[in-house]
């Protein structure tokens, strides 16, 4: 159980405006993905948070104050049962969603503070999206309805002339067979912990995963600063990818070419100093 602390107080027009503020942040991001679902259309950039990821549009939109703050004059019955009547409104159940939920809670912790404690890696490149199309027919390709930017030859030779050194499992879990043993490390879910590391593009990302899992112990106001920087790494990531998606707006990270990997290393370091503060921020939202 946590120690028992007084609730900040939010006011009725402060949580409303806070409420508010987020569902029109959002919005910027959910309106054009839901308009090209209903037309039937995909977009590997934008829409990939939404296909991936397991938390949908109208619960990132719904917002949550966090752990240990009280809204006065809110509806329980409005925010749903992890929530508790008080004498002026309602607060979060922390304790409850903790009982709950406190073996998947405690085993995100444990990879936030693991991650965090190891020195980031930056030489990568962005292999990890080549060998997700390594050897591959056009039709086997997950995006086959965009060009490779280089043959299938080339794009072959560029993996094997570069090598991967991919730690992370769900992005090496993708690689196609013959691509796997050319990869550096063997990651697991047994082994994520171990191999988990703080300079990784995925990693990073997946730091949305894991603030939308602690939810609603953690604010939606840091879940959507998790999205943002996810939306802005999945764009590298596909820029930095064999496909060709410069009729989308994103021009070409040529990492077959050293000009190419400078720009990647640079934005890479870039996201790293993003995600550390984002994960130190989850890791105090959710204290062990």
């Amino acid at each position: 159980m946590t120690a028992a602390l007084a609730p900040a107080v939010l006011d009725v027009a402060a949580w409303q405006a806070r409420r508010q503020a987020h569902e029109q942040r959002v919005d910027v991001w959910l309106t054009p993905h839901l308009a090209r679902r209903r037309r039937g259309e995909r977009h590997p950039v934008a829409d990939f948070l939404f296909t991936y990821y397991s938390h949908r549009p109208a619960q990132l939109r719904r917002w949550h104050p966090g752990a240990g703050v009280e809204l006065r004059g809110a509806d329980p019955a409005e925010f749903g049962r992890d929530y508790r009547a008080t004498a002026a409104g309602l607060t979060l159940d922390t304790d409850g969603v903790r009982e709950r939920r406190g073996e998947s809670i405690a085993w995100i912790r444990s990879l936030l503070a693991a991650t965090a404690g190891r020195a980031p890696h930056f030489g990568c490149f962005g292999m990890h999206e080549w060998a997700m199309v390594y050897r591959q027919t056009h039709e086997e390709l997950r995006h086959n309805a965009w060009p490779l930017r280089l043959t299938p030859e080339r794009t072959a030779a560029v993996v094997e002339e570069r090598g991967v050194r991919c730690s992370h499992f769900d992005a090496y879990r993708f690689f196609t067979p013959p691509a796997r043993p050319l990869n550096v490390l063997t990651p697991t879910r047994e082994t994520q912990h171990a191999h988990e590391q703080p300079g990784c593009l995925h990693a990073n990302m997946d730091l949305y995963k894991w603030a939308y899992k602690m939810s609603p112990l953690v604010p939606s106001e840091l879940v959507a600063d998790c999205f943002e920087l996810a939306r802005d790494i999945r764009t590298l990531d596909m820029r930095a990818s064999p496909y060709d998606l410069a009729a989308l707006g994103c021009p070409p990270v040529r990492v077959e070419t050293p000009e190419g990997r400078a720009e990647y290393a640079v934005a890479q370091r870039g996201f790293a100093e993003r995600a550390a503060v984002l994960r130190d921020r989850l890791l105090a939202a959710v204290p062990a």
